[in-house]
C-alpha cells in the first residue's frame, strides 16, 4: 500500500473514531466532558481536531497520487467513499444534536446532491464514460470542511459576539446552497450520459 492510500485509509479510521466520540453516550456512563473553550465540550473539539486533520489529509492523499504518479484502483475506489463518509456521518450528527447550527435541510441537501451524483456516474460507467470532477465540485467539498469545522466548534468563536442569528448556521446554508448549484451544474453539463445512444 502506497502513501496516498495509507492516507486515505487513515481518513476512513478517523471517520471511525470521529463517529465513535460523537455519538458515545458520555453522560449515560457519568462522564462529564470538561469545556475547553466557552461551551465547547472536550469531545466536539476532539472532533474538530480530527475533522480539520481528515480534511487535510482529502488534499494531501490527491495531491501526492497525482505528483509521484501513485493512482491505484484502491485510491480512485476508497477517496471518494472516505470524503462522503467524512462529511455526510458529521453532518447528520450535527443536524440531529444541533439543528440549529446545522440545519437539517442542509443535511438533505448534501446528501441527496451525494446520492444523484453517485447515480449519474454509475450510469456512466456502465457505458464506459468517466465523469470527472469540476471545480465548482472541489469548491463544494471546501466550504462543506469549512462548515462543519466549525459547526463542531459549536458556532465558537461567533457565539461570543451574541447576535441574534448563528453565523456558522449561515456558512452551512451557503455550503448547501454551494452543494445544490454544483450538483445541478454536474448533471446539465452531463446529460448526455442519459442519450441511449452513448457508446458502450
Amino acid at each position: 500500500m502506497n502513501l496516498p492510500n495509507k492516507i486515505t485509509t487513515f481518513r476512513m479510521v478517523c471517520v471511525v473514531v470521529i463517529d465513535f466520540i460523537l455519538l458515545f453516550p458520555w453522560a449515560s456512563c457519568g462522564v462529564t466532558m470538561p469545556l475547553v473553550f466557552g461551551a465547547i465540550s472536550l469531545e466536539y473539539f476532539i472532533s474538530a481536531i480530527l475533522f480539520l486533520v481528515a480534511s487535510f489529509s482529502d488534499f494531501l492523499d490527491g495531491y501526492l497520487a497525482r505528483k509521484y504518479n501513485l493512482v491505484t484502483t484502491y485510491g480512485k475506489f476508497m477517496d471518494p467513499i472516505a470524503d462522503k463518509l467524512l462529511i455526510d456521518t458529521v453532518v447528520i450528527i450535527m443536524a440531529i444534536n444541533h439543528p440549529t447550527i446545522v440545519p437539517p435541510v442542509v443535511a438533505v441537501i448534501m446528501i441527496a446532491r451525494d446520492l444523484l451524483v453517485d447515480a449519474l456516474r454509475q450510469v456512466a460507467s456502465t457505458k464506459g464514460v468517466v465523469l470527472a470532477a469540476n471545480i465548482w465540485g472541489k469548491l463544494k467539498t471546501v466550504v462543506q470542511m469549512v462548515a462543519l469545522t466549525l459547526a463542531l466548534l459549536l458556532d465558537w468563536p461567533f457565539g461570543l459576539l451574541n447576535l441574534p442569528v448563528s453565523i456558522t448556521s449561515i456558512i452551512c446554508y451557503v455550503a448547501g446552497v454551494v452543494s445544490l448549484l454544483s450538483g445541478i451544474l454536474y448533471f446539465t453539463k452531463n446529460l448526455h450520459v442519459f442519450n441511449d445512444k452513448e457508446a458502450k
